[in-house]
Parts: structure tokens; sequence; C-alpha cells
């Protein structure tokens, strides 16, 4: 009699299904609470991120705390009017902070450490500013500019590039400084998210530059109007030193195309010539030093400058199609974009240093005779100082007597 073989089941099959089932149970669990996290849970973008370094942007309004009318002739003359140039800077560069530490719901206690940082800040960003902006400005050509319309509409223009230039790296020094941040890094959220540097010059920036564009364009025309409507006779004591002749051309294009095709064309060269002086302008300043000390009379004189400019343009070319592609702008364009360019390599070559050269020679001949004819020991000395780093009071202080 035989006995039946019974089967054992395979224990360790079994064992491994289960552990295979919980590891799937897990896994899924897992992936669930990520999916959660990252897509479900508010601020879940910024789990990682430290909930002291996040800003959560808000809806504001913003609002210039400037006088674009006074600002113009301000920008038009930025060495006559320095005091209001600064204080212009400042409330410029307070209202594009104010907006951000708006735009980022900042508490009224750190809004007030913004303004307080930023006052900090203040005095060299405006000579920053300032010495860039005097720079880029062709501040003797005001007569040429307002001529051609665009004296008040260029000095907004170097506004933009120079703010522009600094407004980041304000922004971003006084935020990294009363604001803790990761790495160096403020983090925010909401609606069409943008660094705070970029909420300054998009938000704030461009519209003060845009209503400034056009109260300048109103400003520039009347200008150019009152030119004709009035004669004016000054007496100007100048020492002119240097004269430049040049001759330039330019050659404009005009295209216009229906469906890809060109169906008219206009074609402008313009050539000029160009007659620029350079020299002094005495009545600015001029002082005359005697120190029987010491024995030298010294001769002061202002910084040179352009005295005149005169362009003389000639149309070489004038074909226009029969859609008349070219106005009366593209002629006043491109006179203007000659007259720059004179003035731009005479700035640029040495003229200026030759015209010190110059005036130190004549000076020399005009006063040494009459200085050695009052004493054989006395000696000439002719030096040269800019007119606007000298205070009103001091012209008339001669300290060696």
């Amino acid at each position: 009699m035989s006995t039946p073989i019974q089967h054992r089941p395979n224990q360790p099959n079994e064992r491994f299904n289960v552990g295979r089932l919980v590891v799937f149970f897990l896994a899924a669990g897992l992936l669930g609470f990520i999916v959660y996290r990252y897509y479900f849970s508010d601020g879940s973008n910024y789990t990682n991120i430290p909930q002291e370094v996040q800003i959560k942007y808000v809806p504001s309004d913003f609002k210039a705390d400037i006088d674009y009318d006074n600002a113009l002739p301000i920008l038009a003359n930025p060495e006559r009017y320095s005091r209001e140039f600064d204080m212009l800077i400042h409330d410029f560069n307070l209202s594009l902070l104010t907006h951000v530490a708006n735009r980022m719901n900042l508490s009224d206690s750190l809004k007030l450490r913004v303004r307080a940082e930023y006052e900090n800040h203040h005095p060299y960003i405006q000579k920053l500013i300032f010495n860039d902006f005097v720079a880029m400005r062709d501040s003797s050509s005001s007569l040429y500019n307002s001529w051609y319309q665009n004296q008040m509409t260029g000095a907004v223009d170097v506004l933009n590039e120079v703010a522009s230039k600094y407004t980041c790296f304000l922004i971003n020094q006084i935020l990294g400084t009363l604001l803790p941040t990761q790495e160096g890094k403020i983090f925010v959220k909401g609606e069409r998210v943008d660094t705070p540097c970029g909420v300054a010059l998009t938000e704030a920036l461009q519209p003060m530059i845009a209503r400034l564009k056009e109260r300048a364009t109103v400003q520039d025309f009347t200008l150019s109007k009152g030119i004709l409507q009035e004669r004016v006779e000054k007496t100007i004591a100048e020492l002119g030193t240097m004269e430049i002749r040049d001759r330039k051309g330019i050659g404009t294009s005009k295209q216009t195309k229906v469906l890809g095709v060109d169906v008219s064309s206009t074609e402008m060269e313009m050539s000029a010539i160009s007659i620029l002086k350079v020299g002094f302008k005495l009545d600015k300043f001029f002082e005359v030093n005697l120190s029987s000390k010491s024995g030298i009379v010294t001769v002061t004189l202002p910084e040179p400058e352009i005295l005149s400019h005169e362009v003389y343009p000639r149309i070489d070319k004038l074909d226009i199609g029969w859609m008349r592609e070219i106005d009366q702008a593209d002629f006043n364009k491109n006179m203007d974009l000659l007259r720059r360019e004179f003035r731009r390599e005479a700035l640029e070559s040495d003229v200026m240093e030759k015209a010190k050269k110059r005036a130190i020679e004549l000076m020399d001949t005009m006063m040494t005779p009459m200085i050695k004819g009052m004493n054989g020991r006395y000696e000439l000395k002719v030096r040269f100082k800019s007119v606007t780093n000298v205070p009103t009071e001091e012209k008339q202080v001669r300290p060696d007597k």
C-alpha cells in the first residue's frame, strides 16, 4: 500500500510577493506625497526655501514723487541747477525704491528703513549719476539742440541710459542689506513674478521716462519756435584759439513694400562742411593774481569749450519715389546726425589740449612784456579752472595779494 505524497507550500515565494507589494505601496505613497506637495500645496515651489526669505508680490500702482515740468529745465542745465539736480535724483530713486517696496508688500517699518538706507547711499550714487549724465550730454550746443527740437528729449534719453545703469545696483544693494537672503538671493512668488530690479525698471523707471518725454516734446517744439520769434543780442568776451574745418556725408534710403514686393523707394545723400571754433569764454571766469612773495603773476582761465559751430549742408542726391517716403523730419534728423558727428570727433581729439597750449602762448605774448616792465623778477603762470567747480563767491576772492 503506497502512501500519497503531500506537497508543502513554497513559503519563500509567498514572502517575496508580499514584500514586493509592500514596497509598491510605499513607493506609491511617497510619489503621491511629492505630487501633492509640489502641485497642490500652497507655496509648494518653495518647500526648500526658508520662509523668512520668501516675498510675495502684491498689486500696487506706481506714483512718482517728482515734478515733471520742473525736471526738464534741470536736466537741460545740470551744471547751473546742480542742487536741484541732486534733489531730482534723490526723489527719482526714492520713487523707484518705494514702488518696489510696495510691490513686495514690505511692512511700514521696513519701508522706513529702505528710505533711511537710501540716504546713506545717495551722496555717492548722485555723484556717479551726475558725472555720467554731464559726460554724455552735448552741453555746449543748446542752441542747435533747440533748433532741431531735441534739447529736452535728448536730456531725457541720457537720463534713461544713466538711470538704467545704476537702478539694479541700487535696488540690490539696499534690499540685500535689509532683507534676509539665502546665498544672496531673495525668492518671490505671485503672478507675473519678476526680480525686484525688473519691477523697478519696467514698472517705475520706464513710466517716468515716458512721461518726461511727453512733456519734453512739447517743450522742444516751443523753444524751436521761439528762436524765430526773437532777436537776441549778447556781449560775450571770448578768446578763440583753435578752428577745425571738416566735411562729412550721409545717405538715407527708404523702401515701401506691398506683399513683400518693393513698390516705391526714395534715396537721399547729404553732405556738409563744418567750421568749429574752440576757445575760452572769459565772461564766465577770468582772474589775474599777483604774489609779491613768490614773484609770480597767475592768470586763471576757464576750461576750453566749443565757442561756435557752423554747419553748411548740401543735398547731393535726392530721388523721391512716388509714395514720398522721406519727409521734413528725415532732413532734420540727418542734419542733426552730421552735426553731432562733427562735434563728437572734435571733442574726442586733442583740440582742447591744443587750445590750452595756444592760450598759454597768447597770454605770454600779451602779458610778459608788461610784467617784465613792471618788475624784472616777476614771472607769468597760466592755469585753467573748471567753472562748474567754482562757487559764486570764490570768483570774487583773490587769495594772493
